[in-house]
């Protein structure tokens, strides 16, 4: 059991590919620490999103408590300045009762806002704006952001609709590209950031993907798409999209199985990418993943 403090506030930052782990060694961790966890997993912000982003369940979430889960509808887009200043209060909080909290995810951007004080240009959403890019297929709005943003287009992914249409609408509501208009304020936390990259995640992702199509995926695609309509920009991410096109009869459920797990893992490779590039881990191995995390933060601690 690690029981000292310390003497700033500790930010444990659990972070690697989609489908490495993360989960169920971050709600090991928590339990061991006796803290909550707070999500950094951009598409578990939103209400009714739970078998296709693979949410925490509500028996983990019964051992442990998770913040930063079903913010918002997912009608109702969160702006990374938004989460940032939510995610900021939510974590301060944490550190007034044991000086010490547990961020668990995988979206790069949203963890970097948090560990670097990232500080986003505040510009409200542009309803008529993103009205007329969804008229246009994602590849256009893209090739759009890599004119108006190069460095936004670099780093936001070419299927990644509600981050291109941010990056978009931002640039025309200022007139400036939002990567040149975003400050820094790093926070006054110690960060230990422990990354999760294990051997075998290619039959990982294939696990997960099979699991979720088996836990619901279908019905959930139908329950979202029925309740906001099958034009919700977050209903053309990986998993949704496949399982969108299985409900329109357009491919069958083996083809949306094998394409969802293709775009799964170019995403892990993208993340990988970014978690190399953009951030300092310990990167742990996959046989003792606990005692090696526990002593890296007791490391820290004494």
């Amino acid at each position: 059991m690690i029981s000292s403090t310390p003497r700033r506030p500790l930010l444990i930052v659990l972070l690697g590919p989609t489908a490495s782990g993360k989960t169920e060694l971050g709600i090991q961790i928590a339990k061991q620490l006796k803290i909550c966890i707070h999500n950094v997993d951009s598409r578990q912000l939103y209400k009714g999103m739970d078998v296709g982003t693979a949410k925490p369940t509500k028996s983990q979430r019964r051992e442990v408590e998770h913040k930063l889960i079903d913010l918002r509808s997912p009608d109702k887009p969160i702006t990374l300045k938004e989460f940032h200043e939510v995610a900021q209060l939510s974590i301060e909080k944490s550190f007034a009762n044991k000086n010490i909290a547990l961020i668990v995810g995988g979206s790069g951007l949203y963890i970097k806002a948090i560990t670097s004080g990232l500080i986003p240009p505040a510009v409200s959403p542009q309803i008529g704006l993103r009205n007329q890019l969804s008229q246009i297929s994602q590849k256009e709005c893209h090739q759009i952001l890599k004119i108006c943003d190069e460095k936004a287009a670099a780093r936001i992914s070419s299927m990644d609709q509600i981050r291109t249409q941010r990056a978009l609408e931002v640039f025309y509501a200022t007139g400036k590209a939002m990567t040149e208009q975003e400050g820094k304020n790093p926070p006054p936390w110690e960060i230990l950031e422990i990354g999760m990259d294990p051997k075998d995640l290619k039959t990982r992702i294939s696990s997960r993907t099979n699991e979720i199509y088996k836990n619901g995926l279908l019905q959930e695609t139908k329950m979202l798409a029925d309740k906001f309509s099958k034009n919700l920009p977050i209903l053309k991410t990986i998993g949704y999209g496949e399982a969108l096109q299985v409900l329109e009869k357009k491919i069958k459920l083996c083809d949306a199985i094998s394409l969802t797990t293709r775009r799964t893992s170019q995403l892990a490779k993208k993340q990988r990418t970014w978690f190399r590039r953009k951030h300092s881990p310990i990167w742990i191995n996959n046989e003792e993943p606990l005692r090696e995390a526990l002593s890296l933060i007791e490391s820290v601690l004494r």
